[in-house]
């Protein structure tokens, strides 16, 4: 975790408000950092519905395949979460850790052991010692409290700069409705149906399967739509957890999805990935600038997202940006590698509203000066038009700079 903030962090932070039937702890459990938490609990009301997605990385985690394997039951009564050590590429070994870390949360919790979901995030191949969480999970689930939101985000970082929280309140029926989300994540980012870690929760009565749904399709324009670096992590989990608790409050019970009661709902839950989700861009590892990728004029908006990932990934286009140059050139080779329909003499490229090439050329009307200064902004766009189609399709991205490689450099040692 670093200690200087990133330049690009969100300046305004939202009063995270309570959920009825989530309360929250968090310790300094030892498991690699000193002097600072790297435990989550969260405690979950009876009947809380849960659905989740993660990464399809072929070596995923002990910790990921564990709540794979859960989320047929459709409940879930706790969450414990862990810093410092992934508990992936830990063979045996990391599969015997995770029972064991389910096994003491659940008798902190009062549950089963199949209730409780986990995730652990840091160091890949390092052995998970789930001794640390004895006694500490007995003494998070006596002090959760529901206000700790802030502390929760804090203690899932790594290499962050800054806890990543987010919420919105909604009407669903006749009562007012929250969604909390929060979310760890600035290296290793390139999701693949997940995010890095993300757990996000709500009052609302909502069924698992409904749940899910919203889940699976809310993560494709939000962070799957996010990279830093092309990696995607062995560790990347999105869950959802939804109490029901404002059902007493004249929440309708939802059991699908396609209720058209749930559009607000949808829409709200749908905010709270997107603003996590340009959080994790924002907190990229040394990143100094946003980038936001638009391509449009595809022939679809799969082929979009396609080339705007190509542009997004290349090293090439993000060292320009850091260089806070409008180096077009880098942007016509991404588009031309990524394998999509693609026209040179139809291509427009543009940095911050500014065309620098059009059909196969310098724009004529090129001002170096006024480009060299756009590039200075902390926020860059570049649009690319393909004059194909009516694919269209967005990317969040960051500059690559010497911080990223010194963070890097360093990081298991």
């Amino acid at each position: 975790m670093s200690t200087a903030i990133s330049p690009l962090a969100p300046t305004d932070i939202p009063d995270m408000p309570a959920i009825a039937g989530v309360r929250l702890a968090t310790a300094a459990a030892g498991i690699r950092y000193k002097g600072r938490t790297d435990v989550l609990l969260a405690l979950l009301d009876k009947g809380t519905t849960v659905a989740g997605v993660f990464t399809r990385s072929k070596c995923p985690s002990a910790p990921v395949e564990w709540c794979r394997a859960l989320l047929n039951s459709r409940s879930a009564r706790a969450l414990v979460v862990n810093s410092g050590n992934a508990n992936a590429f830990t063979g045996k070994t990391g599969r015997q850790s995770t029972k064991l870390t389910a096994d003491i949360a659940a008798k902190a919790a009062g549950c089963k052991a199949t209730d409780i979901y986990l995730a652990s995030t840091g160091v890949i191949g390092e052995p998970l010692d789930a001794t640390k969480f004895n006694g500490v999970l007995e003494t998070l689930a006596r002090d959760a409290a529901p206000d700790r939101w802030m502390d929760a985000a804090r203690a899932i970082m790594t290499t962050d700069t800054f806890p990543k929280v987010a919420t919105a309140r909604v009407k669903l029926g006749r009562a007012t409705i929250t969604i909390n989300g929060i979310a760890k994540g600035a290296g290793m980012i390139a999701p693949d149906m997940a995010t890095m870690l993300s757990f996000v929760f709500t009052d609302a009565p909502i069924s698992a399967a409904a749940l899910q749904s919203l889940l699976k399709s809310g993560v494709e324009d939000t962070f799957n739509a996010v990279t830093i670096d092309s990696d995607t992590s062995t560790s990347d989990t999105l869950l959802a957890f939804a109490t029901g608790a404002a059902s007493a409050h004249g929440a309708p019970k939802i059991s699908r999805a396609s209720d058209p009661r749930l559009k607000a709902f949808a829409k709200a839950f749908h905010g709270v990935l997107a603003d996590l989700a340009e959080q994790v861009a924002r907190d990229g590892e040394g990143a100094r600038k946003l980038v936001e990728v638009i391509v449009e004029g595809a022939t679809s908006k799969q082929s979009a997202r396609r080339i705007a990932k190509s542009i997004a990934n290349s090293p090439l286009v993000k060292t320009a940006i850091a260089g806070e140059d409008a180096n077009w050139g880098r942007v016509v080779m991404a588009v031309g590698k990524a394998g999509e329909p693609a026209d040179r003499d139809k291509l427009s490229i543009a940095f911050n509203g500014i065309r620098v090439a059009t059909r196969g050329a310098r724009d004529a009307s090129y001002d170096e000066a006024e480009v060299s200064a756009a590039m200075k902004s902390p926020t860059i766009q570049i649009k690319v038009a393909l004059g194909l189609g009516k694919g269209r399709d967005r990317v969040l991205t960051c500059d690559l700079t010497k911080e990223y490689v010194a963070i890097n450099g360093d990081y298991r040692s």
